[in-house]
């Protein structure tokens, strides 16, 4: 027989043991545990491990750069939406009385050589480089994690196939297909350089798509489902696509700023937007000879065509270094 107990202080509780011994807790530490039940790094309130998702979000919040980007990126879709927020102007409202003028009162950045206000054309600027950015980004991410996620599946002739095809769109200069597909389109809308963007785009995030999901389907608790007898449906959306995204993400968000530089490119060179629209890259076009008298008219587009792209760099890296579990 266990010798009994000796009675404990007050506040103190025991509990018996297999082994005859006894677990002593003072109540007031578990009153403690219970006011303070944050855990450890990765853990959320309860204890409980927190998703790739949640963890990567705590890490955003934190991250300097992504809250700076954030902004930036916000700013620009506001303004893009928009415009007349800070500009009261009409961008095709010309006087050739004012070409090449600098800064004057009401008209911060000066005129182009057209006489039309330089600070409303960089504000409705915006517009179109955002439009063309964000839908191509979503032309071709859909694109490519659909046929690069099936090929990574399913394997065998598909997906030699769908290689030997990626093969031939990599081999293809962006630039010169842009100036060779779209040099015959008449078209003053965006969606000619979206469709173009998405047409030589997609193989990319169609490589990422299709390795993260071969290493996906790689892990055991896909081959579990498979042993369960889950359906290919899903296993695909159900465990491989949440855990395969993060590249894809990442890459998308990165080559979203890409294709911004990319319309601005082709508008450079006159194959992209065409006027009336208003495009950076359009107006960069127009001043490129007035640079050495009128280095205004360069400066500003210029300078809002790189904050935007580098916002969505940054954006892109601060998404990678907290999807990224080896960096942590």
């Amino acid at each position: 027989m266990p010798e009994p107990l000796e009675p404990l202080e007050e506040g103190r509780s025991i509990a018996a043991t297999g082994a005859g011994g006894a677990t002593d807790l003072a109540m007031d530490e578990a009153e403690t545990l219970e006011k303070n039940p944050v855990g450890p790094r990765g853990t959320g309130p309860d204890n409980k491990p927190r998703s790739l998702w949640s963890d990567a979000w705590h890490d955003l919040r934190r991250n300097p750069i992504f809250i700076i980007s954030g902004l930036i990126i916000l700013f620009l879709v506001v303004i893009a939406i928009w415009p007349s927020l800070i500009a009261s102007g009409d961008p095709l409202d010309c006087d050739l009385s004012k070409a090449q003028e600098g800064s004057q009162p009401g008209h911060p950045f000066g005129f182009n050589g057209q006489g039309c206000d330089v600070y409303t054309r960089t504000v409705y600027g915006a517009r179109a480089s955002i439009q063309v950015g964000v839908l191509a980004t979503l032309g071709v991410t859909l694109l490519g994690a659909v046929l690069g996620g099936l090929a990574g599946f399913f394997g065998g002739a598909w997906d030699g196939f769908l290689s030997r095809i990626t093969d031939i769109f990599f081999a293809i200069p962006v630039v010169l297909g842009g100036l060779v597909l779209l040099s015959v389109v008449s078209n003053n809308t965006v969606w000619p350089v979206i469709g173009f963007m998405v047409l030589l785009g997609w193989p990319q995030l169609s490589r990422i798509a299709r390795g993260s999901v071969i290493t996906a389907k790689q892990n055991d608790y896909v081959q579990a489902a498979r042993a369960l007898g889950a359906s290919n449906s899903r296993m695909l959306l159900r465990h491989i696509t949440p855990n395969a995204l993060a590249p894809v993400i990442v890459v998308a968000t990165i080559a979203l700023g890409t294709y911004i530089a990319l319309e601005a490119t082709l508008s450079f060179l006159g194959v992209g937007l065409k006027p009336p629209t208003v495009s950076w890259g359009i107006d960069i076009s127009s001043a490129s000879p007035y640079v050495r008298n009128a280095p205004h008219m360069l400066l500003w587009p210029s300078g809002a065509l790189a904050i935007t792209v580098l916002a969505f760099i940054m954006l892109g890296d601060a998404v990678r270094d907290a999807l990224d579990p080896k960096l942590r």
